[in-house]
């Protein structure tokens, strides 16, 4: 594979309960396309992964999410696990980490039950995002469009439904912060809100 994330620096968020496969594919492919990864968490020590229902295996913590500065990463991954999200959107810093994502116009990759973080952050208004089937109602409420597609991509927003989705949204994802910021996200965002002419 072309290392077409050479020199880019990409910050992985979880907690306790996160989707194994989720954490580990698009960590392994970022890593095989060049990129420095970093699994940033709200404790430190280990996460637990979960194979769905069932306990996984732990991954180390590289830092936490409260020293962690936006400005010293190309990109955000977040992982989905039902009680991984439901953790981090209760977490005033992850939160807050999550947002600096978009207000630096900066890429972001999204899959199953992550949105939940970013419907918190409000960061989904006037945005279309796919995730689990279940978050359709808690992102149409924080004023975003859901849809039901293997991978969509919003302004340098990534997002996916479920680990079969995992190849396409690692190509996606790895795509989008290879490009780098969106500077238009914001622009593109406020367009949307003024009146028709």
């Amino acid at each position: 594979m072309t290392q077409t994330l050479t020199g880019k620096r990409i910050a992985f968020l979880a907690t306790d309960g996160v989707e194994q496969s989720e954490l580990e594919q698009p960590w392994n492919e970022m890593r095989n396309a060049g990129a420095e990864v970093e699994l940033l968490s709200v404790h430190e020590g280990e996460i637990q992964g979960m194979r769905h229902l069932d306990k996984g295996d732990t991954f180390d913590v590289d830092g936490l999410v409260a020293d962690a500065d936006v400005s010293d990463y190309d990109g955000l991954v977040l992982p989905g696990g039902v009680a991984n999200p439901d953790m981090l959107r209760a977490n005033d810093k992850a939160v807050r980490f999550v947002r600096e994502f978009f207000e630096q116009s900066k890429p972001v990759a999204a899959i199953c039950h992550g949105p939940w973080t970013l419907v918190e952050a409000d960061v989904v208004r006037g945005r279309t995002v796919t995730s689990w089937p279940s978050l359709k109602t808690d992102i149409r409420n924080a004023g975003g469009q859901w849809v039901d597609e293997e991978v969509h991509v919003d302004r340098g927003l990534v997002t996916s439904r479920k680990p079969d989705d995992l190849p396409a949204f690692c190509a996606k994802a790895i795509e989008e912060f290879a490009e780098g910021p969106h500077t238009g996200r914001r622009e593109g965002a406020r367009a949307e809100r003024r009146p028709s002419t």
